[in-house]
């Protein structure tokens, strides 16, 4: 039996709009299909403006530039995630603080105010695996009086929020909760991916949810990240296109990455039906690992759903107790031969050469590489099946056994 680690949902429903995008609309690029993925996105997160954009990256990279961050600030993150969470940063000139992680994949709240500085501009937390961070700590811990005095307002916008930005790299958590609200709202700014491995796909894209709190004008600050995502330019082309309208400016030094409409198509057939039949169906792959695996003492559960906390079930990290990377790598060996596509979630940014040769430690962050030495993530996508699962659960048990020798 051969199982990919990960597939979009390619049926029918995204045929015909991607379709009505090609045969119908007569438009690719930002258009119709556009702004109704942004209407979407807003009605599934109860956030109060929604932008989409052609990635996860180009969309934090746009609200960092849009608070104002420059090169030699810095932006505090967790150090086990994927690197577009340090390279949104870097690459715009500003510096990573890696903090360590804790038991739940997720930054460890209490190790975030030591690495605050005059020269931070924003915490940048992640949800991994769609397991929603500590949010209320995080909030709290910002709004605290000597953590304000330490923040330096250098733009209109930093002065307006008078605190440190929280940003949500929520890539992994579209339709996850917290205390019963929905990602989207959790912090001021929140962006999803839209990736091809991720919930809801559009190929390549990204969306910006906006929660602002006062004195912002958020309809004001969507107006201008719409410009701003266009190169300054204050029309699309789609705006352009219309009769007499071919007038524009360029109002300030953005970035193009807005997203095609061919690419919100794929995203609109899935994001509609995402609350009533794909999420369902990733919760119940889910807790089909879960009631096999619980009931093996080598087992560590993924983070699982709380009375605060519900996840969007986007990865099925588990975690083999008591093994070394090298045994973790072999079990991994054992499942890909027969037949099983599994990953791991993520090689440490600290062990990759750009960060090492940046003087990132890999010792400076125990929790991340144990976590990594012993992680394994299992297929978890819509379309999977009971039977395929029941493969991959007797795969891992078979490659445990057949390593460890338990």
């Amino acid at each position: 039996m051969k199982i990919p680690f990960c597939l979009p949902l390619i049926d029918k429903d995204v045929v015909d709009e991607v379709n009505d995008c090609l045969l119908n609309t007569g438009w690719l690029t930002s258009g119709p299909k556009v702004q109704q993925l942004e209407k979407e996105f807003a009605k599934l997160t109860n956030a109060p403006a929604a932008l989409c954009v052609n990635s996860w990256t180009s969309g934090a990279m746009l609200i960092l530039k849009w608070f104002g961050v420059k090169p030699g600030d810095e932006i505090i993150i967790p150090a086990y995630t994927y690197s577009a969470t340090a390279l949104c940063a870097m690459t715009i000139g500003a510096i990573p603080v890696m903090v360590d992680i804790g038991d739940d994949f997720n930054i460890a709240t209490e190790k975030i105010k030591a690495a605050i500085t005059p020269k931070t501009k924003a915490i940048l937390p992640v949800d991994f695996g769609g397991n929603p961070c500590n949010y209320d700590d995080i909030l709290a811990l910002v709004n605290q009086e000597e953590v304000k005095d330490l923040f330096v307002a250098e733009t209109e916008r930093q002065e307006k929020l008078g605190r440190l930005l929280v940003l949500s790299d929520s890539a992994h958590s579209v339709g996850a909760t917290y205390n019963g609200r929905e990602a989207g709202v959790f912090t001021d700014v929140t962006i999803f991916s839209l990736h091809s491995v991720k919930n809801i796909t559009a190929g390549e894209g990204g969306a910006i949810c906006l929660n602002l709190p006062a004195p912002f004008d958020i309809k004001e600050e969507l107006q201008f990240l719409k410009y701003f995502s266009l190169n300054g330019q204050t029309k699309s082309a789609f705006e352009k296109n219309k009769v007499g309208a071919w007038r524009y400016d360029i109002i300030d030094q953005g970035l193009k990455v807005n997203m095609p409409d061919i690419c919100a198509a794929i995203a609109l057939a899935q994001i509609r039906k995402y609350r009533t039949d794909m999420l369902p169906e990733r919760k119940a792959i889910y807790e089909q690992y879960n009631d096999v695996f619980k009931k093996l003492d080598w087992v560590q559960l993924p983070p699982q759903d709380s009375p605060s906390k519900t996840s969007s079930y986007h990865l099925y990290a588990l975690r083999i107790k008591n093994i070394t990377e090298t045994q973790r790598d072999e079990i991994i060996q054992y499942v890909s031969e027969r037949g099983v596509g599994v990953n791991v979630h993520y090689i440490p940014m600290a062990m990759l050469t750009l960060f090492k040769n940046r003087g990132y430690k890999i010792e400076d962050y125990p929790n991340t590489y144990d976590s990594y030495s012993r992680e394994i993530s299992l297929p978890i996508y819509n379309n999977l099946g009971k039977d395929k699962v029941d493969y991959v659960i007797k795969s891992i048990i078979d490659g445990y056994h057949h390593v460890v020798g338990a």
